[in-house]
């Protein structure tokens, strides 16, 4: 493989896609059966144009196209139950390339079922606040509270903005002001920063003090009458559930694959609402300025619905919801609820696409909206710093530094250990076209990379610094690291050509037949399409109603097709440098032969350090990355496609590993959630209902609105433990297993965690794998008293089982193959003592 893959030939035609502020219809079409093959053309007629309109108007509207599972449009799917987003595959055929026989599938699944049986850690619970006491500790206790300020004051509740920084809201809801009069609305003269002075607490304002009563300072006091700030509920109730020892296995839901920093991304103009706001919910949940006449072009040509109720906070009419794809839906009240109903791990992906950012440049009155750099670097740098924000300001509210259940994690033993007191382990990757600046050109010899190897590293390194410790290659365009599996229909046109102004080269699709080696790549010739439940539409929706990409589209032979582009030195480059800074590759939206290619590498370095996080890798890869020791996350979707799905990733499961799966949200704006099921299914979720850990979940109230997944859908990210009850029942009713799937969903954080920990070198356990047992006496060598359990783990492999303070291995002696060990550990970690089981 080379960077400099000489450009194929390619037919072209002309065409102008998009016109801003309108949704025009119109993409490659097949011409009638007695046209050529490879022959096909697309017309721009205003009749074209108009019976286009017509069909993706009718496409929107739920149905089911006759005749076979794959129409001549390339759909083949029903709108009530997309296959486009509950495809096992996102990126392609799924129906080709499995490697998996039926007896292999029968004893991964069996293997799976034995994994289930073993016994479960135990747990406990941590309080979720501590009681409040009658004076605060520190400036930061403040935070939630109801106190007065001297004897016999007024109550006034501190709703904090930050660290240490307060509104001092009142009984009849106004907040003090640093000009003396009481506000009907915060603003910076409403905030207050709280400064500690031994047993009291100061509170100034840019050099104003806080006077009441003729005093300066004061020891707060505990009281009832407040009225609390307006703040969307999470109506979770109980204690969250932990560990009893920091270094045991852990339990919990793992979302291997949102966005929750996406109101910065495409120049930061695209995206409705934020995850949080200093002033709370009311500032954080609303609509955008270009969305107030009830109407965009972009979230018509997402939804599906021509207008919508622009106003958020606190009616919610028409937004959050599943097709919602330009409005916030992971608010930091809504991921608490998910947090508090059993989910553990939550990666939030780093993500842009400078070419779309510059599609995006206008607001309704034309002046431009972008307010941030459309580089997809720079965007990096400032979702990441938006991250330890968040972090900061959930400390905020649970008082102070470090008190928050949103923490930001660097290794697999800081996300156990954070798990284990019960909180979210937040990890941190990127999901990019063009990461490190590593597009190129193509030209008459050859492609030029804008990037090289010591530019890789050096940025390698700096997001490493930052926290990073999950990437993909590629997202929407070929770069100089990688093919693209590439979009359908529309979108596929639309991305094609900003692909062709980012690179100066389109896709580069042949024809393959179905079920050989690459031929699971995007069909480009699908009809034009542009709806709520297509993957990833929002690329095309931009490009098509707000770009004008006036290029040659090139002409492509008949499905199937196989991008040809793979992976480039530069591409085997980055990948052995996520290795040995040991972060997680995600082989996501690869090409099939760069996918291929990859994992070849993989494979031959020995790395389990791989997984895929939302779909968008084909059957042929998923059997592979498990055999790799790797983790799986398919995308969330409807509860429906997602347990169809998980029994397939049974079936792959490598008997060597710990299995449990998670799931990829993909929320907020780069994919549709999972729509309901119906009130009158014969078995809905009923409310209130047990959550993992034994917490009662109860419908959620945010403002006004109250939320029913049977009829909302995954709305926003607090209805994922609902989504999680829907899987169990629907699981439950088709083949009873609904504590199997329950099971496999508790255990994903688990499966990520020691894939994780494989990545640092960690080598298996020795139980599931035989070949890497050695003697008792041999391991009494190995594990030596007062070592560190990762040090344990570096000598002898991953425990089998990992209870409180004890883990347990296997060894082999002349007279029994399995002979159990058990490691002591001390409640500092360090080993005690190792005796035979």
């Amino acid at each position: 493989m080379t960077d400099t893959d000489a450009p194929r030939p390619v037919r072209r035609l002309v065409a102008t896609v998009a016109v801003a502020g309108t949704l025009v219809a119109g993409a490659l079409v097949s011409t009638s059966a007695g046209a050529r093959e490879g022959d096909l053309v697309s017309g721009y007629t205003a009749d074209a144009r108009r019976s286009a309109a017509e069909a993706a108007d009718a496409e929107r509207r739920p149905h089911r196209h006759a005749g076979a599972a794959r129409s001549a449009d390339g759909h083949g799917h029903d709108h009530s139950d997309p296959t486009t987003k509950n495809a096992l595959s996102r990126s392609g055929d799924a129906g080709a390339g499995d490697p998996t026989s039926a007896a292999e599938k029968a004893t991964h699944a069996a293997s799976v079922a034995a994994g289930r049986r073993t016994p479960e850690p135990e747990l406990t619970t941590v309080p979720l606040r501590e009681p409040r006491a009658l004076h605060p500790a520190d400036r930061y206790d403040l935070a939630g509270g109801c106190y007065t300020l001297v004897d016999g004051g007024e109550p006034l509740f501190f709703q904090a903005t930050d660290l240490g920084r307060y509104l001092l809201h009142d009984t009849d809801r106004r907040l003090v002001s640093a000009s003396g009069d009481r506000a009907a609305e915060p603003g910076d003269d409403t905030v207050w920063a709280a400064r500690d002075q031994g047993a009291r607490i100061a509170f100034d304002h840019d050099g104003t003090t806080l006077r009441v009563g003729g005093r300066t300072s004061f020891r707060p006091t505990r009281a009832d009458g407040c009225s609390r700030y307006p703040e969307s509920q999470v109506n979770v109730s109980g204690d969250p559930f932990a560990g009893v020892s920091p270094y045991q296995e852990v339990r919990g839901y793992v979302d291997a694959h949102t966005h929750g920093m996406a109101f910065e991304f495409l120049g930061g103009g695209a995206h409705c609402g934020k995850p949080w706001d200093r002033f709370g919910a009311p500032y954080a949940l609303v609509d955008c300025e270009d969305h107030q006449a009830g109407t965009n072009p972009l979230e018509a040509a997402l939804s599906g619905r021509p207008i919508h109720d622009p106003v958020g906070w606190p009616t919610f009419t028409d937004w959050p919801a599943p097709d919602s794809l330009t409005h916030e839906g992971t608010y930091y009240r809504w991921m608490e609820r998910s947090w508090r109903g059993g989910q553990r791990l939550f990666v939030n992906l780093l993500v842009e696409n400078n070419q779309l950012c510059r599609l995006y440049p206008f607001g309704p009155d034309g002046t431009p909206v972008s307010k941030n750099s459309c580089d997809d670097m720079d965007s990096v740098r400032l979702q990441a710093q938006r991250m330890y924000e968040l972090q900061d300001y959930v400390d905020a509210q649970w008082g102070g530094p470090g008190e928050g259940w949103y923490r930001i994690v660097t290794d697999p033993w800081q996300a156990r250990r954070v798990i284990n007191q019960g909180k979210l382990a937040v990890v941190m990757g990127i999901e990019t076209s063009v990461p490190f600046g590593c597009t190129f050109r193509a030209g008459p010899t050859g492609d030029r990379a804008a990037c090289d190897a010591a530019e890789i590293d050096r940025q390698l390194d700096e997001v490493h610094a930052l926290g990073v410790r999950q990437m993909e290659l590629v997202n929407k365009f070929d770069n100089a690291l990688s093919g693209v599996a590439g979009d359908t229909g529309e979108t596929g046109v639309v991305v094609n050509s900003a692909n062709f102004l980012e690179t100066g080269s389109y896709w580069d699709m042949e024809h393959c037949e179905p079920g050989t080696p690459g031929a699971h790549d995007r069909e480009q010739l699908a009809a034009p399409e542009i709806s709520a439940d297509q993957q990833d539409a929002l690329f095309g929706a931009i490009g098509k109603v707000f770009g004008t990409l006036g290029t040659d589209l090139p002409v492509y032979p008949r499905p199937a097709h196989c991008n040809q582009r793979g992976l480039t030195t530069l591409g085997e480059h980055v990948i052995d440098g996520l290795a040995r800074r040991k972060m997680l590759f995600d082989p996501d939206h690869m090409s099939v032969a760069a996918r291929d290619a990859a994992l070849d590498q993989v494979e031959e370095m020995g790395y389990s350090g791989v997984l895929s996080s939302h779909s968008w890798s084909t059957p042929d890869a998923y059997p592979r990355i498990y055999e790799l020791g790797g983790f799986v996350a398919p995308y969330a979707g409807d509860s429906t496609g997602f347990v169809e799905k998980w029994r397939r990733h049974v079936e792959w499961a490598d008997p060597r590993y710990y299995f449990g799966i998670g799931y990829g949200a993909d929320m907020n704006g780069l994919g549709a959630q999972g729509d309901p099921r119906g009130a009158d299914v014969p078995n809905p979720v009923t409310y209130p209902f047990e959550g993992l850990g034994g917490v009662t979940v109860h419908q959620q109230h945010a403002g006004r609105r109250v939320y029913d997944l049977n009829v909302d859908g995954v709305a926003q990210y607090g209805l994922y433990p609902d989504w999680i009850e829907d899987l169990r029942l629907v699981a439950e009713q088709q083949s009873g297993e609904g504590s199997a799937i329950a099971t496999d969903m508790a255990r994903g954080a688990e499966a990520y965690l020691q894939t994780w920990e494989r990545a640092q070198g960690i080598a298996p356990d020795p139980c599931r794998n035989p070949d890497l047992r050695v003697t008792p006496t041999r391991f009494r060598s190995l594990v030596r008293r007062r070592m560190g359990g990762r040090a344990v783990m570096a000598a002898v492999g991953q425990p089998y089982l990992r209870r409180d303070l004890s883990y347990t291995y296997c060894a082999r002696a002349a007279e029994d193959p399995e002979v159990r060990m058990v490691v002591g550990l001390t409640a500092s970690g360090r080993v005690a003592d190792v005796r035979r089981a």
